[in-house]
Order: C-alpha cells, then sequence, then structure tokens
C-alpha cells in the first residue's frame, strides 16, 4: 500500500480496542502486527527519504551550501507531515489490508 495515499490521521486519536481486536481476539496480538507493519513502513519513508536526499549531497564541506540548501529542506519538510508509520499499520489493520497469521495457532488446528 502507498502509504502517501494513507488516510491514516495526523494527530493522535483514541483507538477503540475492541475494535481493534475483533479480527485477533487479543490486543496484544493485534498490538505486535501492527508494531511490525509500523516497522515496515518507517524502513520504507526511511529509504525513500534518503535516495531523494542522496540527490543534493555534496562532498565538500562548504558551510554556505549547508545552510542555503532550500530543496533538501523542503523534502525533509514534506516527509514530515506524514501521518506516523504506526498510525498508518493501525489504519491499515483497520481497513483488512494487513495479512497476518499465527503459525503457533495453525499448529493448534
Amino acid at each position: 500500500m502507498d502509504f502517501k495515499k494513507t488516510n491514516a490521521p495526523a494527530t493522535t486519536i483514541t483507538w477503540d480496542t475492541k475494535e481493534l481486536s475483533k479480527d485477533t481476539n487479543s490486543i496484544y496480538e493485534t498490538v505486535l502486527v501492527c508494531s511490525k507493519r509500523a516497522n515496515q513502513i518507517s524502513s520504507e519513508i526511511k529509504e525513500e527519504l534518503n535516495k531523494k536526499l542522496q540527490e543534493f549531497a555534496s562532498y565538500t564541506d562548504n558551510l554556505e551550501e549547508v545552510f542555503e540548501n532550500r530543496e533538501q529542506i523542503e523534502i525533509s519538510r514534506y516527509y514530515e507531515r506524514f501521518p506516523k508509520a504506526s498510525a498508518i499499520a493501525v489504519q491499515e489493520f483497520i481497513e483488512g489490508n494487513i495479512y497476518y497469521r499465527n503459525p503457533s495457532k495453525e499448529q493448534n488446528q
């Protein structure tokens, strides 16, 4: 899923724990699934940001260039406006866009 097109809240909200644990029957398992997905999302965002910032990398130490690189600042601000990775992961979980499985439950059945 493209994290740029998510409808996850950009601010902090309170989630209904009963609604979140409806599919897994355990809030702890839900938190585990969402945290692993949030780690994946944050690494994707970090990789993309690093690729875009590499275009502006200068290997000479010029103090004037450090303070005057507006494009680099705008790119960083653009990524700062995204919702947090945990909010995106929870929104994906609620919408049913995350595939997960529990091997221990599969062995018991």
